[in-house]
């Protein structure tokens, strides 16, 4: 079975279509979002939308968080507080009530997704996580395989017992992985890439085959920059899509 995996959608919809648009060719039997659908973006509520219609999986992400309830702005700058009411304003209250029913994590076919990291944090980025806290945490875990987001960012990294090793992805391609060893893999961001390459990101894992296949998706940013300005979100987040 093919499963691909999105996360970081952030409300930019031009990337969701060509991303979607790749998944309906690439024989995929499952889609699941690992969150933050929406923030930055400037159609978050078309976004919810999509997701609702085709029915893909969603757990929460932090941005979600917001919207279930407001106290969670604090976590954020002063930007993304106000991109995050101006988001929460445009969203319909289907999809506020959709978000609202979000779980923080969830299994599939024995793997765990979560968008921040395991067993189901929303706010915990990888990146500052100890080497001794990743160890606990594989040594917890029931699943092989947990994919995570929140990062923006494409890694790997491995548990084979004893040692950690950290893999990041530089490009698309199929990394095999080995059976015996434990696996979180950071999937990239759909709508906001933040490692250096602005088309959006994505995976595929392989259950049958025992890989991991990234792809990287052009949409028209400059459609994307466009409504950002014209919905009266902050320049910054257009500015970041380049």
């Amino acid at each position: 079975m093919k499963i691909a995996v999105i996360s970081d959608i952030h409300g930019n919809l031009e990337a969701l279509k060509e991303v979607l648009a790749d998944i309906d060719k690439s024989n995929v039997g499952a889609v699941i979002s690992l969150g933050d659908n929406i923030g930055y973006g400037p159609e978050p509520d078309k976004v919810v939308r999509v997701i609702r219609e085709r029915d893909i999986p969603s757990v929460m992400g932090n941005h979600e968080m917001v919207v279930t309830d407001r106290a969670h702005l604090e976590m954020f700058n002063p930007v993304a507080r106000k991109s995050l009411q101006k988001t929460i304003a445009l969203l319909s209250n289907d999809s506020i009530n959709f978000i609202c029913r979000l779980k923080f994590s969830k299994v599939f076919e024995g793997y765990r997704f979560v968008h921040g990291f395991p067993p189901e944090s929303v706010n915990t980025y990888l990146f500052q996580v100890s080497e001794e806290k990743l160890r606990e945490t594989f040594q917890q875990m029931k699943e092989k395989i947990c994919f995570v987001g929140h990062t923006h960012e494409l890694e790997i990294v491995g548990f084979d017992g004893e040692t950690i090793t950290h893999t990041p992805i530089h490009k698309k391609g199929i990394t095999f992985l080995h059976d015996e060893k434990q696996y979180i893999i950071n999937t990239g961001s759909v709508g906001q890439p933040r490692d250096g390459d602005n088309n959006a990101k994505y995976v595929i894992w392989d259950t049958s085959n025992y890989h991991v296949e990234v792809r990287f998706i052009p949409y028209n940013i400059g459609k994307v920059v466009s409504r950002i300005l014209e919905v009266g979100l902050p320049r910054a987040h257009a500015d970041r899509l380049w």
